[in-house]
């Protein structure tokens, strides 16, 4: 069975039902369109380009499976060259650029064909498509002075309330413009085969990045907005996270690839913060930090909009090479509920699933509802790691309230953790340890589930700390770690070539093992 993930005027996307994670079930088939044979490809996830808008064709996937589709309408087609954009690398095209945005009528598409498009940061606006077409760059000015200071928050003239503009790591505090930005806009689609490269690598933001006060440009931000899709497209060489929606609402991310040197730092591939409705499809991340982290800010942002990141799906992705394929927080002072995460594959990540809070997120921030479901994991570190200890980012990192073990009151600041599923994975290669779950004993993690789960070893496999946090001790070959923990529950769980017990539960009120 084939659905349509999304149909634009030039480009579609479509994914392959079936239950085996990222690849296809039967290797590698051929995709025909109209009954002309224009792909090949073993991904569970396709996507076809150049196609003419408002027109029905016909796709077939190995002469099986058949499907028809009908591209969307736009009003009008424009080539960034006809407004002087030049795309020889040299020549600073962001006068060009901006002006085709500004004068692309609703529903238009500006379209970039082969060429290197030097930019500083660009505004974008509602109702347009950007496509970049196979072989077209969009790539970063390296010089800082070009990326404008976005105020954090203002105050209306009239009513005095905030105004959100800008943000980093949870806080409203003031931050370089992004090379693609937009606030308060609506419909946006950027598609297609080219590349956006923050040029990151040939510029100043990836030295010294601990001193710097203002926050670092992401590739694409939007604040507010509602119904992005990102379609095809590689991003690569942010100077900080890549790609970063801020309470914004209906989004979809189908076929992105998202590149950066593994030891670049903070280039998470895609950082949902306070959204809602948000689908990654198809995608594959290979970057320097967290592959997806998904957040709601710090507590000051979480008690003032109590918005949580709600409501999103990962689905048929691959991610390679991050410290955690899929993170939450640690800015999840908002809560986040309703996640589920099926049909993917992580690679040599340090951590599969990777839950960051501590004491001081506030009594807003909830993690409710998170499903792990059919996923492969090969070389990672520790597979799933729940830590209400981390001890990152914030300064009373090292304060004796977040190092205490001892029960401690519950209060404003105290944060919740609810019901989690892990269940059909198999975990190949670990080497630190298969689980490490550790809540606070004030407010243990409500429920966990471990269901139909292999987890092997590294015959080399070397110690590291599981979950950063105070005091942490290093492990190898350890098995399934459980502390403060109201319900437990591990069925039909194997852990082979473990070093120790294989089920470590401390503090936890009910145990079922099956």
């Amino acid at each position: 069975m084939i659905n349509t993930l999304y149909a634009g005027p030039v480009s579609a996307c479509f994914e392959l039902e079936n239950n085996s994670p990222y690849y296809a079930e039967k290797g590698e088939y051929t995709v025909s369109l109209n009954g002309k044979e224009v792909l090949k490809t073993n991904t569970n996830v396709f996507s076809l380009f150049s196609l003419k808008p408002d027109t029905e064709y016909k796709l077939t996937v190995s002469g099986e499976s058949e499907i028809t589709f009908t591209t969307a309408k736009e009003t009008c087609a424009v080539n960034v060259r006809d407004f002087g954009a030049v795309g020889d690398g040299e020549h600073d095209d962001t006068v060009n650029i901006q002006t085709a945005i500004n004068c692309l009528p609703m529903g238009g598409r500006l379209h970039f064909p082969k060429g290197t498009y030097s930019t500083a940061p660009l505004n974008l606006k509602s109702h347009i498509v950007i496509e970049l077409s196979e072989g077209a760059v969009l790539l970063g000015n390296t010089d800082p002075d070009r990326y404008p200071v976005i105020p954090g928050a203002l105050n209306d003239l009239e009513t005095g309330e905030l105004v959100q503009l800008g943000t980093w790591e949870g806080n409203s505090i003031p931050m370089h413009q992004a090379l693609l930005f937009a606030e308060y806009a609506e419909d946006i689609r950027i598609v297609g085969q080219g590349t956006i490269d923050g040029n990151a690598q040939n510029s100043v933001w990836w030295i010294n990045v601990k001193e710097r006060v203002i926050g670092r440009p992401r590739i694409l931000f939007t604040n507010r907005c509602k119904n992005i899709t990102l379609h095809g497209v590689t991003v690569q060489n942010a100077a900080s996270w890549q790609l970063h929606p801020y309470f914004s609402q209906n989004l979809d991310f189908l076929d992105v690839s998202v590149n950066a040197p593994k030891d670049s730092p903070n280039t998470d591939a895609l950082d949902p913060e306070a959204c809602d409705m948000v689908n990654i499809i198809g995608c594959k991340f290979s970057v320097g930090d967290d592959c997806i982290a998904i957040k709601s800010g710090k507590i000051e942002i979480g008690k003032k909009y109590k918005t949580p990141a709600n409501r999103h799906t990962i689905r048929n992705c691959i991610m390679q090479f991050g410290h955690g394929a899929i993170t939450l927080g640690s800015e999840m002072a908002g809560g986040v509920k309703n996640l589920t995460v099926n049909r993917c594959i992580f690679n040599h990540t340090d951590r599969g699933l990777r839950i960051k809070t501590r004491r001081g997120r506030g009594k807003d921030a909830i993690i409710d509802g998170v499903l792990f479901e059919n996923i492969k994991m090969d070389g990672v570190l520790t597979p799933i790691v729940i830590n209400m200890w981390y001890n990152c980012c914030d300064p009373d990192r090292y304060s004796e309230y977040n190092t205490i073990r001892d029960k401690l009151p519950v209060d404003d600041r105290t944060p919740y953790l609810g019901k989690f599923t892990f269940k059909d994975m198999v975990c190949e290669n670990c080497q630190v340890a298969a689980c490490y779950c550790d809540g606070l004993p004030e407010q243990p993690i409500e429920e966990i589930t471990v269901e139909n789960i292999k987890f092997t070893y590294d015959e080399n496999a070397q110690p590291g700390v599981p979950a950063m946090k105070n005091n942490a001790e290093k492990l190898c070959r350890a098995g399934m770690y459980f502390d403060n923990v109201k319900k437990l529950t591990v069925k039909n769980v194997e852990v082979t070539g473990n070093d120790g017990e294989a089920l470590m539960a401390n503090h936890v009120d009910t145990l079922i093992k099956e």
